[in-house]
């Protein structure tokens, strides 16, 4: 068990601090109010939770290895609560086509990308 703990945190850390780095140069080239960090993350990482999934499919993987990179690395990547956060905030503060299409884009977008690199991953 403890070893699968370890692989979780080891990725969730990697995980967060490629996000933090992401947001941090989005940031920087990106003013305005629409989250180009968090969609950006977010559908990044269900492209390759698509397309690792598939590869996967096809080897074998160890749980830890799966673990790892699933839950901790792709998980911690991604963000459902700031996708939340951006989403109330730009309909709080009247931005309603902006929060329309941040969370469109976000989920058919993201789900649209998992399916896609899974079957990319069938080309491998």
């Amino acid at each position: 068990m403890m070893d699968k703990l370890l692989a979780v945190a080891f990725g969730g850390s990697m995980g967060a601090v490629a996000r933090f780095l992401i947001y941090h140069l989005m940031e920087r080239a990106h003013e305005g109010r629409f989250p180009w960090a968090s969609l950006t993350v977010n559908l990044a990482g269900s492209l390759l939770i698509g397309l690792l999934w598939g590869i996967f499919d096809k080897f074998y993987i160890p749980s830890g290895v799966r673990l790892f990179i699933f839950i901790g690395l792709l998980g911690s990547f991604t963000t459902y609560s700031t996708f939340s956060f951006d989403v109330f905030s730009l309909w709080k503060e009247g931005e309603f086509r902006t929060a329309l299409v941040y969370l469109l884009g976000t989920n058919i977008g993201g789900i649209g990308l998992a399916f896609a690199g899974y079957y990319l991953s069938r080309l491998v």
